[in-house]
């Protein structure tokens, strides 16, 4: 404990200071002087005091006295705390280290500790603990019920543990285990078990230097040596373990969330979908970006497959939502939406499916999901007789089902961007129930020329701002802002990625809501995907 004195100064002025004197003069009859419309200090008036009026009558006149001029007066004092200490006066300002000791009882060594204590300066609060178990018990974390009509447990900052008889401090876990020799740090690796999270000093004699370095690489912070050891050697240890322990704790707790982001990225990213488009002469390019900071997932999903007869099925979706568990949900849709592909299913009798699996799945029946399909067939190659070079590409068929979804983008080579029509569009999933059939999701016969490419995309991209206002890209803006990146020589990846950037400069930062964008391109090479 640090050393303290009476706190007495010499003189009466010592102890008082100047704020003391001036009370004991306004006791004796001085008066500030005063501007009496606003009890502030007259204009020309000094800080200090003056000599105070006659309260008799009011035609008592100061005047009698002789006039003096004002002499110049000292700066004020500046005053400051009093002490009540004798001893090295704390400046850190730092609360005060509380320190449990470890100790066999019969070493008396508790004494010396308290010494050292209050020969450091420093301010510790000490504690002792006659063994591990007690001293478990001290350091365990108290449970709220726990604490319940009990006195606040106190937070030790540091232990210090003697390790002159680990034997007494520490009982066998076996009582075969008493016939193998120690190695005197039984005590030390007991402690870390059952409080790992308190920084620890080891104290030895002067022949257990050896023993002290042993007992740091075991997880000791430090380690102090018994008559070699003074109150500031004391004190640094203290704040050396302490700040070592918190730094070793900040840098675990870095590392495991490392490692925790780690895993949540290779399980999001190994829960996007690889397409599935071999040989079907198509380049697919794809974009997504979730909404939600430091996620590699969000409501939105997609994927492409190709079945055995060569029809080509593409899905684009949305889940309401930018969670966690709408992320899940757009994960269950888009595998079941390939199943049922492989299965056989497609058209109305597919999306009718799709909606009972989102029913069972989602959290409450207020979640909802919109949906874009399309089926491209093989469509029948032109004659020769025709002027067409034989095999080359004709026109190709395709069905297109909305779920309350936007409508792709078709874009034609050399030709303005033009929004496919969607009148025939359903309702999203999970709005409607299936059994009464209200919610139809009919097709939309589609034929597509040679070079045709078409964009399918989630809400997320027409939906950010133009500018500080409320104004929103919309299905117009994008429709013009994809003619402009073409016109400029832009396609397939490139065409994508610029016209992402180019959306989330006009909404003035990144998009708050999750972003899928597919590009679907007839492709007379080999499938490309990007």
């Amino acid at each position: 404990m640090p050393a303290s004195g009476d706190g007495r100064a010499s003189t009466a002025t010592g102890r008082f200071g100047a704020a003391d004197a001036a009370d004991t003069a306004r006791r004796a009859g001085a008066v500030p002087v005063t501007d009496p419309a606003t009890d502030a200090p007259a204009p020309g008036g000094t800080p200090g005091l003056q000599a105070g009026r006659a309260t008799g009558t009011a035609d008592a006149r100061p005047a009698e006295r002789p006039h003096r001029p004002a002499a110049p007066r000292e700066p004020a004092p500046i005053p400051h705390p009093r002490s009540n200490s004798g001893g090295p006066a704390d400046t850190t300002g730092e609360a005060p280290y509380r320190l449990l000791v470890i100790e066999d009882g019969d070493t008396g060594d508790f004494g010396l500790i308290e010494a050292l204590v209050a020969d450091s300066g420093a301010r510790v609060d000490l504690h002792r603990a006659g063994g591990i178990a007690e001293a478990a018990d001290l350091l365990a974390p108290t449970t709220l019920s726990a604490r319940r009509g009990r006195g606040r447990p106190v937070d030790f900052n540091c232990v210090l543990l003697d390790l002159a008889a680990p034997g007494h401090l520490v009982e066998p876990a076996h009582p075969a285990d008493e016939a193998f020799p120690s190695d005197g740090l039984d005590g030390l690796r007991e402690l870390r078990r059952r409080a790992p999270h308190v920084a620890l000093v080891v104290l030895t004699d002067a022949a257990g230097a050896e023993l002290g370095a042993a007992a740091v690489a075991a997880g000791a912070q430090d380690f102090l040596v018994k008559r070699e050891t003074d109150g500031p050697l004391l004190a640094r240890a203290l704040r050396y373990a302490v700040e070592r322990k918190r730094a070793d704790e900040s840098q675990r707790r870095l590392v495991e969330a490392e490692l925790r982001g780690q895993e949540n990225a290779r399980l999001q990213r190994h829960l996007l979908p690889t397409p599935l488009l071999d040989g079907a002469g198509l380049a697919f390019t794809r974009r997504y970006r979730p909404g939600r900071r430091r996620a590699l997932l969000g409501g939105d999903f997609y994927d492409a497959v190709r079945t055995d007869d060569g029809t080509v099925h593409v899905v684009i979706g949305d889940v309401c939502g930018h969670g966690p568990d709408e992320a899940a949900l757009g994960v269950a849709l888009r595998i079941a939406w390939r199943t049922l592909v492989f299965a056989g299913l497609t058209g109305q009798q597919l999306l009718t499916t799709l909606q009972h699996v989102l029913e069972h799945e989602r959290r409450s029946d207020e979640i909802f999901a919109t949906l874009c399909m399309l089926v491209l067939t093989p469509g029948p190659r032109p004659q020769g007789a025709d002027g067409a070079s034989p095999g080359a590409p004709g026109v190709e068929h395709a069905s297109l089902f909305l779920a309350g979804h936007p409508a792709p983008l078709l874009l034609g080579p050399g030709g303005t961007p033009q929004l496919l029509p969607a009148e025939q569009a359903g309702p999203a999933l999970g709005l409607l129930p299936c059994d009464d059939g209200l919610a139809a999701w009919p097709a939309q016969q589609l034929e597509l020329h040679p070079g045709w490419s078409l964009m399918l995309y989630t809400d997320g991209l027409v939906e950010g701002r133009v500018g500080a206002g409320s104004r929103r890209l919309g299905q117009d803006g994008l429709i013009e802002l994809i003619a402009d990146h073409q016109a400029g020589g832009l396609s397939r990846g490139r065409l994508v990625d610029s016209a992402l950037a180019e959306v989330e400069e006009l909404n003035g930062g990144a998009l708050t809501d999750d972003v899928a964008v597919l590009l679907l391109e007839r492709n007379p090479v080999p499938a490309l995907m990007g």
